[in-house]
Formats: structure tokens, C-alpha cells, sequence
């Protein structure tokens, strides 16, 4: 008998963001990397806005680098990357910043690369731990289109919800009278780049 999963509400006070290793020495390989910047931008200003956990890892960074300037982690001093060598982000460090201070996080959101590594084996951890993961697929790459494709349908098959960041954004705000909304619709003024996600369509999605 097939059950159906029930999709939590998205609210701010139940969801945390997760931005996965948008380091330096990435910037040349990853395909549609200014594209992916830009939507790990917004996400970061509408989750300051919200009021949002956010987490930040850098993938060994004495060999890869900080993080890119352009994501805007300098306006927000307080949010300090958190260093990793294994693939996914929930390091202990992490997980106790979860549990410990942001008890009440039932929903991440997740963008960064690469896809098909990093962002893959988080979902993983997270979907495992009993969180609802959304997957940005606008906010998610890889140095490849074919292990970018990949990931995602391996991703929506594990569980998680693939979705975009403009529907990530205004779902969290959910109406037009909410305090916050006119600084949202600020940040989605301009549609998001064009990071080839149409290319990637294909009926087993």
C-alpha cells in the first residue's frame, strides 16, 4: 500500500539554511558558478531577513579557499564558516549547533556545490537525521551537467524536495501582508540567472 509523505510547512521559525562549500578554487570548474553565487546570495540576505539559522562549511579550506566574497558573509560577522574535510556538512559541530541551539529546525534548505558530493551526501545525512531537505536546483552545481542531473534525481529519490529559490523564498513569507515580504520581493526583483537548468528536463524527473 503506497503512502503518501507529508510535506512540512516551511516556515521561518522550523527552517535553517545550508550553503555547502562556495569556495575559491571552485569558481573556474563549477558549470553556471556566478549563477549559483547569486542564488546563495539572495538566500543568505532573505534568511537574515527571516531570521533563519544559517550554516556555512568550507571544504578544506587551507587548500580551496574561503568562501567567494560575493555570497555577502562579510554583512553578517556573526556567521562563521564552519571547516570540514569529509564530504557532508553535518560534521558534529554542525550537528550540535542543530540540536543544541535551533532544537525547533525541522525544514533545510541546502544550495552549493558540488552537487552530486558535498550537497548529495548532506541530503543524505540530513534525510537520515529526520529533517525535510529542499534542494535548490537553481543553487546547486557541479563541475559536469551530467553529475549535476544525476544528483538531482538521486536527491528527489532519497526524499528530498527539489524546488527553487524564488519558491523557497516567498513560501516562507507565504502572504503578502507579512512584515517581511516587501524586503523579499526586493531580493526577487530580478529573476534568478539562467544557470541551464532547462537542459537538465527529462520526463523521469
Amino acid at each position: 500500500m503506497s503512502t503518501i509523505r507529508r510535506l512540512k510547512e516551511l516556515v521561518p521559525k522550523n527552517t535553517a539554511l545550508f550553503i555547502c562549500d562556495m569556495q575559491e578554487k571552485f569558481a573556474a570548474n563549477i558549470q553556471y558558478f556566478p549563477a549559483i553565487v547569486s542564488v546563495a546570495s539572495r538566500l543568505l540576505h532573505a534568511a537574515k531577513i527571516l531570521k533563519l539559522p544559517v550554516v556555512v562549511t568550507e571544504q578544506n579550506p587551507k587548500g580551496l579557499g574561503p568562501t567567494v566574497k560575493e555570497i555577502g558573509l562579510a554583512s553578517y560577522p556573526e556567521i562563521k564558516p564552519f571547516q570540514k574535510t569529509q564530504f557532508s556538512m553535518m560534521i558534529p559541530d554542525v550537528q550540535n549547533y542543530l540540536t543544541k541551539e535551533h532544537p525547533g529546525v525541522e525544514n533545510v534548505i541546502i544550495c552549493g556545490i558540488e552537487s552530486h558530493v558535498c550537497v548529495q551526501c548532506t541530503v543524505q545525512s540530513l534525510l537520515s537525521s529526520g529533517y525535510d531537505v529542499h534542494v535548490l536546483a537553481d543553487g546547486c552545481s557541479s563541475r559536469t551537467m551530467v553529475d549535476r542531473m544525476y544528483s538531482f534525481q538521486r536527491m528527489k529519490a532519497m526524499g528530498a524536495w527539489l524546488t527553487t529559490s524564488e519558491s523557497v523564498m516567498l513560501g516562507l513569507v507565504g502572504d503578502y501582508t507579512h512584515p517581511n515580504f516587501k524586503e523579499i520581493q526586493k531580493l526577487i526583483r530580478e529573476p534568478t540567472p539562467e544557470s541551464g537548468l532547462l537542459s537538465l528536463v527529462s520526463s523521469s524527473w
